[in-house]
């Protein structure tokens, strides 16, 4: 995919400099160092591509979003930096102090328009060590999932190994192990260090919570198997239609017209919103919105 660049106004970077600094100002360090920020998520931005091709026009479009913000994050940071010059340029006497604290103020709401920006990193990270929300109505809900428990299965066995290697007495052969499950020296420098009880490697809480989710997404992806296998079923009381739905995987509610405010009060307090694209009260379909289906429908005859 090409990369997409915005203008950074380097006579602008420029000044700003002057205005802060006596050192010479390289020519075109602003758009170097933006194109450093933006190069940075393109090439994540193609790791995640690559292993999700479904999600890859939403993965560039977040990149391009990116490009975009940092533009204005660097342009905004030199007009503000020619608000007011540096007390070493401009010198302590009659110094516009009052002038300074807004434009610090303005650095202020800039970074944190930068931090809010590198939000998009986290979110292409997220997606590419499978962490972001799988949704069950998404299409691709079964392959991520697998791909999910694969990779906790996997750190799972990385945790254990390098607990192993680090238990070695002859600790050359444990780091030359460590250095085989790839990590770096800093890491097993990190991992060698003991904490406050002495002990070394990856915690034992570490290992429990990692294999607590392998379990819950093994759950999670049998249920959903289970009911796209089962595929739609429809049935009927005297008040309203009922349609599982394993397309979108939602438990789907349908009135002939529009529930008067009490049924709509019951249908809300257990988990029911109105969808206008689907014309039906839903909720997610689990085994959950079944057990609320029965009380929405006791909860009514009892109007």
């Amino acid at each position: 995919m090409e990369r997409v660049y915005y203008n950074i106004n380097e006579g602008a970077a420029r000044r700003a400099h002057e205005m802060k600094s006596f050192s010479d100002y390289k020519s075109g360090s602003a758009t170097a160092g933006y194109r450093e920020h933006v190069d940075r998520c393109y090439t994540l931005a193609d790791k995640v591509a690559a292993a999700r091709p479904k999600d890859s026009d939403k993965v560039y479009k977040l990149a391009e979003r990116y490009s975009k913000r940092m533009a204005i994050y660097y342009n905004k940071d030199a007009e503000i930096s020619l608000r007011c010059p540096s007390v070493m340029i401009a010198g302590p006497a009659n110094f516009p102090t009052r002038k300074k604290q807004k434009q610090v103020a303005a650095w202020d709401k800039n970074l944190e328009f930068y931090n809010e920006t590198q939000k998009i990193l986290d979110k292409l990270k997220s997606m590419y060590y499978g962490k972001d929300i799988i949704k069950s109505g998404d299409d691709d809900a079964i392959e991520r999932l697998k791909t999910k428990l694969n990779t906790l299965k996997q750190n799972q066995e990385h945790m254990k190994a390098a607990n192993k290697a680090i238990r070695l007495k002859d600790v050359e052969k444990g780091n030359e192990t460590l250095k085989s499950l790839g990590l770096s020296n800093e890491q097993i420098k990190e991992l060698r260090t003991p904490d406050y009880a002495g002990r070394q490697g990856y915690p034992s809480w570490a290992l429990s919570n990692n294999n607590a989710n392998i379990h819950r997404v093994e759950k999670r992806l049998e249920e959903l198997e289970a009911a796209k296998a089962a595929g739609n079923v429809d049935m009927e009381n005297e008040y309203f239609k009922v349609v599982e739905n394993t397309e979108i995987m939602r438990l789907q509610l349908i009135f002939d017209g529009k529930p008067d405010a009490d049924v709509r009060a019951i249908l809300k307090s257990n988990g029911f919103r109105w969808s206008p694209s689907n014309e039906a009260w839903q909720r997610q379909l689990t085994n959950n919105a079944r057990y609320a289906l029965e009380r929405v429908t006791k909860e009514i005859g009892a109007l």
